[in-house]
């Protein structure tokens, strides 16, 4: 992924909440709010959001998207989808969260936690993980922190998953409105 910062017109309909910023992807494929203070770094196929820099950051969250072909993904099996990323995870595993659905704006989205012991740290972390569909785009977010600090790592997990759009279509990012979504 690429990034482009671009200068906000004076009368531009973006808002996040307090004390947060909106990361957009591909004019509205991808739309969530993350800290404002958080570090953005671009990878080759996914963005990373970290409130330190590693190796001292306590939470990092990790997202990538991709485009889908034309389709009816109504019934896409997310659960079935999200079980299999649990499955094949080798981490030391010591409880799964039970796998929650929500259906809002368009978008089909699954997500559960786990806790494991870091094998580095040799200490208690949590990994939530979702699967989004919306429109034709699919999302996978990761948000592994370190379980001490896990009444601030919700708080953000929440914000993200409150702003989270996918599939829409923004003809102008500098001024964010929206125009025929789920055009993507």
């Amino acid at each position: 992924m690429r990034k482009k910062d671009l200068t906000l017109r004076s009368d531009h309909s973006w808002e996040s909440e307090d004390g947060y910023k909106i990361f957009v992807a591909d004019r509205g494929a991808l739309r969530f709010d993350f800290p404002k203070d958080w570090i953005v770094k671009f990878q080759e196929k996914s963005v990373k959001f970290t409130d330190l820099e590693p190796p001292t950051d306590t939470g990092a969250l990790e997202v990538s998207f991709n485009r889908l072909p034309p389709n009816d993904w109504t019934t896409f099996p997310l659960k079935k989808a999200l079980q299999q990323v649990l499955d094949d995870d080798d981490r030391q595993i010591i409880s799964k969260g039970k796998i929650t659905s929500a259906n809002r704006d368009g978008m089909r989205l699954v997500w559960t936690e786990v806790r494991y012991m870091d094998a580095t740290e040799k200490r208690d972390a949590t990994s939530r993980i979702l699967i989004g569909i919306g429109g034709n785009v699919q999302c996978l977010f990761t948000f592994d922190y370190w379980t001490e600090g896990e009444e601030q790592m919700i708080e953000v997990w929440e914000a993200m998953l409150r702003s989270l759009r996918l599939g829409l279509f923004i003809p102008d990012p500098t001024r964010g409105h929206v125009v025929n979504p789920n055009l993507n």
